[in-house]
């Protein structure tokens, strides 16, 4: 989700995505494309997508998994950076959301590299065999812990995982908010500061993103 406590400034937001960014055309459209839409702040942001695509760049990434998919923004950026024969595997349930990231990833030549599974992420993930070497985790907050130890069964060692939303709009300070989300994620994030199976840092881009590196 690109909305969130930490936004820039809009002029400073708009010089990040045109200077600190190499965003294709396609990706362009594909987002403004999904701004109109209904929940289309749920997109990550162009400056995600790009720390994302140098981490997988960095990782040498061949095998991937997101969860969450949504208009396939964010997959479409992974897509891109993986090398020839990379895949990356997409959890989502919605056929009318995902069928609009499908059109993007044809004009953008990585339709091969992306495998659509529409079932609950979870039912997917007990089918996949590892090792992968990166994941993203953006679905739905009560199973944030559920995805992420299912993930790490998959990663590689010196493989990474991404886990969006971790300061959910700033309510993981805001003990007031007992909403079902900010429980999940104030949980979440307490749980993985005591994880000692990997490395983590908490990066104040979009609404929060943090990097859990297995061990």
């Amino acid at each position: 989700m690109a909305r969130g406590p930490v936004d820039l400034p809009a002029r400073l937001a708009a010089y990040v995505a045109t200077v600190g960014t190499r965003e294709t055309a396609v990706q362009r459209r594909l987002r403004a494309v999904t701004r109109k839409i209904p929940f289309g702040t749920m997109q990550i942001g162009p400056d995600q997508a790009a720390l994302m695509q140098v981490l997988v760049r960095a990782l040498g990434a061949k095998r991937c998994i997101e969860i969450g998919t949504f208009t396939g923004y964010s997959a479409l950026a992974v897509a891109l950076a993986l090398p020839p024969g990379g895949r990356i595997v997409c959890c989502d349930v919605s056929e009318e959301w995902t069928s609009v990231g499908r059109r993007y990833w044809k004009m953008a030549g990585v339709e091969r590299k992306i495998s659509l599974r529409l079932a609950p992420a979870l039912d997917t993930l007990k089918t996949l065999k590892g090792p992968f070497d990166f994941a993203f985790i953006d679905a739905d907050k009560e199973n944030y812990q559920n995805y992420y130890e299912r993930c790490l069964t998959l990663m590689r060692r010196g493989g990474l995982i991404a886990i969006d939303n971790t300061l959910w709009h700033g309510s993981v300070i805001d003990r007031k908010n007992r909403t079902v989300d900010a429980r999940a994620i104030r949980a979440f994030n307490s749980k993985l500061r005591r994880d000692r199976r990997v490395e983590i840092a908490l990066v104040p881009i979009g609404d929060g993103l943090t990097l859990a590196f297995k061990r």
